[in-house]
């Protein structure tokens, strides 16, 4: 009996443990800063009150200017030239839409998700110079536009609790690009939880099965 009992007790623990983490709430904090070539980047993760903390700190990443670049080679010479049959225009857009068909799917499990993540706090200054006084307020515009632009899809997949703090701020007498990016926000884990596990019964039967010209002949011969 006194093993039975302790037995429940441990697994009532053990229950009551897990619906708690089910139903309590993380909070990340997200810290980004730039100056021309460096980064620094502090990530929080936040659970019961700052009880459990886990910190990341990314302290410089600098832009190496001898790097090798991305190079994309353009072959196009006749002998890659290739025919295109109406087999393979066929068979590309099954494959099409057998990839958007996931993609769709997807794409609505981790819209749910997001409808649920609240950010408690988003703050974004900037500063930028180009060195001409009309180019730099060119920027300025453009970069207004981009930082809206963000604002507006955050809004639209996110929960914003409170209006985000934007400033632009020209820089005309040298070149400067200077920004610094705070944002907190908060989910459940147990919504977290359920998304990754919807995403892995979606994802239960493989990848999408997209089809060669060879299977696309094999049905015209089944279809006659």
């Amino acid at each position: 009996m006194n093993i039975l009992f302790w037995l429940l007790l441990a697994l009532s623990i053990l229950l009551l443990l897990f619906i708690l983490i089910i139903f309590s709430k993380l909070t990340i904090l997200v810290n980004y800063y730039h100056h021309n070539d460096n980064d620094d980047l502090k990530v929080e993760l936040r659970i019961w009150f700052g009880l459990i903390k886990y910190k990341k700190h990314i302290p410089l990443i600098k832009v190496d200017d001898n790097s090798p670049s991305i190079v994309v080679e353009d072959n196009s010479s006749d002998k890659n030239v290739k025919q295109i049959t109406p087999n393979d225009m066929l068979t590309n857009l099954q494959n099409t839409k057998e990839m958007l068909k996931h993609v769709f799917g997807m794409h609505v499990i981790v819209r749910k998700f997001f409808r649920k993540v609240t950010i408690k706090k988003f703050e974004w200054h900037s500063m930028i110079g180009v060195g001409d006084a009309a180019h730099t307020g060119m920027a300025t515009g453009a970069l207004w536009a981009v930082k809206g632009g963000i604002i507006g899809l955050l809004s639209h997949f996110l929960k914003l609790k409170e209006m985000p703090q934007l400033t632009v701020t020209p820089h005309f007498q040298a070149v400067v690009i200077h920004t610094q990016l705070t944002c907190i926000f908060q989910f459940r884990i147990g919504q977290a939880i359920l998304a990754g596990l919807k995403l892995i019964k979606f994802w239960k039967g493989g990848k999408p099965h997209f089809k060669s010209k060879a299977n696309i002949s094999d049905e015209k011969v089944k279809s006659i």
